[in-house]
């Protein structure tokens, strides 16, 4: 009877199967919800709720590497959603007070620096091989952009830690990705003995993510001139000029990371006039961020967090007691405190998405290192999908940057 029905209903299946648009929808409300009630009854970021579904998901077997590789679909999610934060917080990069006040630069360096060293030579001396130590240092250079600018812009947080947490986050996602070039051209050497082309590639992409990051900071430059930038219509162009750049980079195998981060530091260096628009350029990016932190939070196996939990909680503080040295080491002179110096360390210890997008990459080119770092590496961004946000809020507190409850304040003058 019940076949009859449902062929008189025209069912195309009976019974009736939701598709994957009904289970992503579902995972939108469920992060939602869970991001609201974190957030109101235990006073944490809402990053943090978003995360919990995404580990959900992943205990359940549907996490993004649950197949072994990132999917494709995921990816461009997780690229979209970077490069608008990345674009934000690269917008809030003042080149000139990095060049005026040089002790933050070498802060920068050290900082990114010792945690190499740190991490590479540590997990050596306990028993990984120098080339997966090394690969380890280079995945986790990178602070997380997404988690730093999501959760700072959420507590509405303003002065100097703020300031130098996205500055330093910003120059060490470059050192990353730079790095991570030269980890791949070293791999290809490896491999075919080819100089040229171990060189030439890491050279190609660094230097092409500069010109289109350029380019795009123009056209957006030659918007501003033009639209108010208020208007929802004009949030949509722009928009679809990062997508754009986006795409252009993936088909010419650029640094996705690099051309959103680098095209928001030309835009706000080389423009005089002012410019506002929604966080994350209105609610189509909201939805993108949300699903990156879901998606990030779901990139681990209960096979890789056994295998790699312990490793990764070493590299964790490995690469935390080293920023924590630099930072603190040379905080008077690049002008701060010594306990700024340590909430900003605090604040620059997340890795998540920029690390994934990373290993992403090492997967598609030298799949059986990326094999060997898998459980790594993703019981790294496990446990700092949790921790992460938390220690941002905990580094902008300690550091009295920490505002939920007051109205924006101006940038700080330098």
């Amino acid at each position: 009877m019940m076949n009859d029905l449902a062929n008189f209903l025209q069912f195309t299946s009976w019974p009736p199967r939701p598709d994957w648009l009904f289970w992503a929808s579902l995972t939108m409300v469920a992060a939602g919800l869970l991001g609201e009630l974190v957030n109101r009854r235990l006073g944490l970021p809402r990053v943090v709720g978003y995360s919990v579904v995404g580990m959900v998901l992943a205990a359940m077997g549907h996490g993004i590497f649950a197949n072994g590789a990132l999917d494709a679909r995921l990816r461009l999610v997780v690229d979209l959603a970077l490069a608008l934060l990345l674009f934000e917080m690269g917008s809030r990069v003042n080149l000139r007070w990095l060049r005026n006040n040089k002790a933050l630069l070498g802060a920068s360096a050290a900082e990114a620096t010792l945690s190499f060293v740190a991490v590479g030579y540590g997990l050596t001396l306990l028993g990984v091989s120098p080339l997966l130590s090394i690969s380890c240092a280079v995945l986790t250079m990178a602070a997380s952009g997404a988690v730093i600018g999501r959760v700072g812009a959420e507590l509405r947080a303003a002065g100097q830690v703020n300031e130098r947490m996205l500055a330093l986050a910003s120059l060490n996602t470059i050192y990353g990705v730079l790095a991570h070039k030269l980890l791949l051209g070293w791999l290809q050497l490896d491999q075919k003995g080819d100089w040229l082309e171990a060189v030439a590639q890491p050279l190609y992409a660094f230097i092409g993510s500069i010109l289109v990051a350029t380019l795009l900071a123009r056209l957006i430059a030659w918007l501003m001139r033009r639209l108010d930038l208020r208007n929802e219509n004009s949030v949509l162009m722009l928009l679809g000029l990062v997508m754009v750049a986006l795409s252009v980079a993936r088909v010419l195998n650029l640094s996705t990371l690099l051309v959103p981060l680098l095209a928001g530091m030309v835009l706000r260096n080389t423009t005089e006039r002012p410019w506002v628009w929604p966080r994350h350029f209105g609610t189509a990016g909201g939805v993108l961020v949300l699903m990156l932190f879901v998606a990030v939070g779901s990139a681990w196996t209960l096979q890789a967090l056994a295998a790699g939990a312990v490793l990764a909680l070493a590299l964790l503080l490995l690469r935390l007691l080293a920023k924590s040295l630099a930072l603190v080491g040379m905080a008077r002179v690049s002008g701060i405190d010594a306990r700024q110096g340590i909430a900003l360390a605090v604040c620059l210890s997340p890795v998540s998405g920029s690390t994934l997008v990373l290993f992403s990459e090492l997967q598609m080119h030298h799949a059986a290192v990326a094999a060997q770092l898998a459980p790594i590496i993703l019981s790294t961004i496990a446990m700092m999908e949790l921790i992460g946000p938390i220690a941002v809020q905990w580094g902008l507190r300690l550091a009295g940057e920490h505002q939920p409850h007051e109205t924006p304040v101006r940038e700080a003058k330098r």
